[in-house]
């Protein structure tokens, strides 16, 4: 029978995640993983494999949990809350993005920017987590289209696009210094221009914004 192994093997994928996040897959050896881990070479090796295959089972598990996070705002539920639930994650994104002080940035796409054009797997697995997000928010916009929050006539395909590159965008322009603020009222600005239905659209900010609290639907 096999030995069991006697490491926390979330911790030590949480530590080889930290070291490939802190210095990039190039910049890391083996030898940075084992002293950050605590690890040996061998019992490494023998866990995950050597450098690459243990960075795609990290880089794989952080595309996961992107999509779960998504996932808990954009669950679906009744049509008359989905413009809420996508003011929701627009902000937990740009919330998220301004308390990352260290200017890390996302694992996600630091990992596709520096391998995703020579390492087929890296490039499937971020074509898959961008488009599961995609489908959340098309699928969100069109319940809130369903009940007149968002302009029915609009494209729903386009929109989802759209803000799919703002939640991701704002983590690049939130690690290039971009105040905390700013960051957050391109989330705003970008939840006040949707479509919605028979009144134009108005870049606001703050408490009483159509980001922050969507309009009472009209009785109908």
């Amino acid at each position: 029978m096999p030995r069991p192994r006697a490491f926390d093997e979330r911790h030590v994928l949480e530590q080889a995640r930290n070291q490939f996040w802190d210095t990039g897959y190039a910049g890391t050896r083996m030898d940075d993983i084992a002293r950050a881990t605590g690890l040996g070479k061998g019992s490494l090796y023998g866990a995950f494999g050597d450098k690459s295959k243990l960075f795609h089972r990290v880089f794989g598990d952080w595309c996961t949990t992107v999509v779960d996070v998504a996932e808990d705002r954009l669950a679906g539920g009744p049509d008359a809350e989905a413009f809420t639930r996508l003011s929701v994650y627009v902000h937990l994104m740009a919330d998220n993005t301004a308390a990352d002080t260290e200017h890390r940035g996302c694992f996600l796409a630091k990992g596709a920017a520096e391998l995703a054009h020579c390492d087929p797997a890296v490039a499937g697995r971020s074509a898959e987590t961008m488009a599961a997000l995609l489908n959340l928010l098309r699928t969100e916009i069109s319940a809130a289209q369903r009940h007149g929050d968002i302009d029915g006539t609009a494209d729903a395909e386009r929109l989802a696009a759209l803000l799919l590159a703002v939640v991701r965008g704002v983590e690049a322009v939130g690690k290039a210094g971009l105040t905390p603020q700013k960051v957050r009222d391109i989330a705003d600005t970008a939840l006040a221009l949707l479509p919605r239905p028979d009144r134009p659209a108005t870049p606001t900010s703050g408490p009483g914004s159509p980001a922050a609290a969507p309009d009472p639907p009209a009785d109908r």
